[in-house]
């Protein structure tokens, strides 16, 4: 699995002009699940997302997890994550999961992340999304499940 992870003061999740999903002060998470990830990957995911330690402390050094501020968590889809841009104009998206796996792994971590205690919006799988945030810092980091990099 990869994913940007997004420390956010609000953020939200639109299909069709409908809101799906709404944060305040959390992380937004774009997550892209590969053709190799399975169970274990979602979990890992949940857990590192839920527990790494990016928010400012009292002496605002970054030392404080989601759950320690009890932040929310909004969760996106987003195959193109597995875009491979090295050849060509085009990206290829031969390494992303086939949807029906990619829709049970995106699934299951925001089920994982649930169970560690965090609140999560989500926004709906294989829909056309139009996401809004405000980036706290910004911070924006790369995760990824195989620790690629």
């Amino acid at each position: 699995m990869r994913a940007v992870i997004q420390r956010v003061k609000e953020a939200s999740v639109r299909v069709a002009d409908q809101e799906v999903g709404r944060i305040d002060h959390g992380i937004l998470v774009l997550l892209g699940v590969g053709h190799q990830d399975g169970p274990k990957d979602a979990q890992y995911m949940a857990e590192k997302v839920v527990h790494l330690r990016i928010f400012a402390d009292d002496q605002g050094k970054m030392n404080r997890s989601l759950l320690d501020v009890g932040g929310g968590l909004l969760a996106v889809s987003q195959f193109t994550l597995w875009g491979d841009c090295r050849k060509g104009r085009r990206p290829s998206f031969v390494a992303a999961a086939d949807p029906a796996k990619a829709e049970a792994l995106y699934e299951a971590f925001i089920n994982n992340a649930r169970s560690l205690g965090v609140n999560v919006a989500s926004g709906r799988f294989q829909e056309m999304m139009e996401v809004s945030l405000i980036n706290d810092g910004p911070v924006t980091l790369l995760l990824d499940s195989k620790k690629e990099f």
